[in-house]
């Protein structure tokens, strides 16, 4: 049957059949290498998002199971029963409230202080962006908001009836401490580090080398190493403790001096990876624009703070992101250093999560677990919306 275009048959009156065929699959294969061209990306990925996917997934759903349950282990296996939020509620309301969330009595003056400075803070943030320009409140924003600030007040008044009254933090607050002290510690000494190797001084190299060894060692053999060193009876450092006086002090008993050394330990773990990912970026700010500075009659610290640090502010806020998620979940050192103690007063929600599955009990396990997933989660998209995201945008 003859078509519109004169092919009989889809093909040519007078055309060889063999030709036709060979045309056809010429014309099939060329749509399947397009096709294959422009899905390369995405079956090149595909395999390693589906096994990430995999291998994330089903612990997740493994551990929201059991942290819904009541496992009680026996002779030849286990028995699983369903409590809903019981374990939650254990933690943050029941018995277990002193261990997670601290000591709660009496709320001080110094505490009611805080919460009423925090909330005011946290309203006129909403306001402020409630009132912004027209188009920029969506309902997903407000949304993300009132969860931030939710999390944000039940964070402050938590610190304010445990810190600010005079009683013992919990393991939430133990964790948020190592987070924002360690990590504003680590970045500012990193980026001192960055600063000064980005100068062209003698030996720079030499030193790039010497402050990115430590992120070669172990945490295990960095706890071992800074418990070690920090003996003042028996350590190598002993003399040099007993010659400033300090040979009788016993900082693992002071819940504050032994939090001080877990930071420091983990300091000196963490700042090389600040520092090498400042120093690349602070050597890819345009030279020309430093020069200009120099030219006008600008100062070094002008320059830093009008040409310097704007360059570098979306790296900055990036690798602060990862910082802040790898220090939520810090359980080698307080476990190799103190072992969660003088008490609970240096144990980390991982390490409080980890010793309750130690003692068999892993379902509440699994509800610290999810619990620290629920503070890092929330803290860290509002961290990387407000901030990472922001800058990314302003200086993009």
């Amino acid at each position: 049957m003859a078509t519109r275009d004169g092919t009989i048959g889809g093909r040519r009156p007078g055309e060889d059949p063999a030709a036709a065929v060979v045309t056809t699959a010429a014309l099939r294969s060329g749509r399947l290498a397009e096709w294959f061209d422009r899905q390369a990306r995405t079956l090149f990925i595909m395999p390693a998002v589906v096994m990430i996917l995999i291998f994330s997934i089903f612990p997740l759903i493994a551990t929201f199971i059991l942290s819904l349950s009541r496992v009680r282990l026996r002779g030849g296996g286990y028995t699983m029963r369903y409590v809903g939020a019981r374990n939650y509620e254990k933690q943050i309301f029941g018995s277990e409230q002193w261990h997670f969330l601290g000591t709660f009595e009496e709320v001080s003056v110094l505490g009611w202080v805080v919460t009423a400075a925090g909330a005011g803070l946290l309203a006129w943030w909403l306001v402020k962006y409630l009132r912004g320009r027209s188009g920029r409140v969506s309902v997903v924003g407000t949304i993300g908001r009132l969860i931030t600030a939710s999390v944000l007040f039940g964070l402050t008044f938590m610190f304010a009836a445990t810190l600010f009254s005079g009683t013992r933090l919990g393991t939430l607050g133990v964790t948020l401490f190592y987070v924002v002290v360690g990590c504003g510690i680590q970045f500012l000494i990193g980026l001192g580090l960055a600063v000064l190797c980005a100068q062209p001084i003698r030996g720079r190299t030499f030193f790039r080398v010497v402050f990115f060894l430590p992120m070669m060692v172990t945490p295990i053999g960095i706890g071992f190493t800074f418990r070690m060193m920090a003996d003042t009876g028996k350590g190598p450092f002993a003399p040099i403790w007993q010659w400033i006086g300090l040979g009788d002090f016993a900082w693992a008993v002071n819940p504050w001096t032994a939090r001080a050394f877990i930071i420091v330990g983990d300091s000196w773990q963490w700042i090389p990876f600040i520092f090498v990912v400042l120093l690349a970026a602070l050597e890819n700010v345009p030279r020309d624009l430093v020069e200009a500075g120099h030219v006008d009659g600008a100062g070094g610290w002008q320059i830093f703070r009008e040409i310097t640090w704007p360059q570098i502010v979306p790296v900055a806020a990036t690798v602060m992101l990862i910082r802040v998620i790898e220090g939520f979940k810090l359980v080698d050192l307080p476990n190799m250093m103190t072992g969660g103690g003088p008490g609970i007063a240096t144990e980390s929600m991982t390490l409080h999560s980890f010793f309750a599955w130690r003692a068999l009990d892993p379902a509440q396990s699994a509800a610290i677990s999810y619990l620290l997933l629920f503070v890092t989660v929330v803290l860290c998209v509002s961290y990387f919306m407000l901030v990472v995201r922001k800058r990314a945008a302003v200086h993009g």
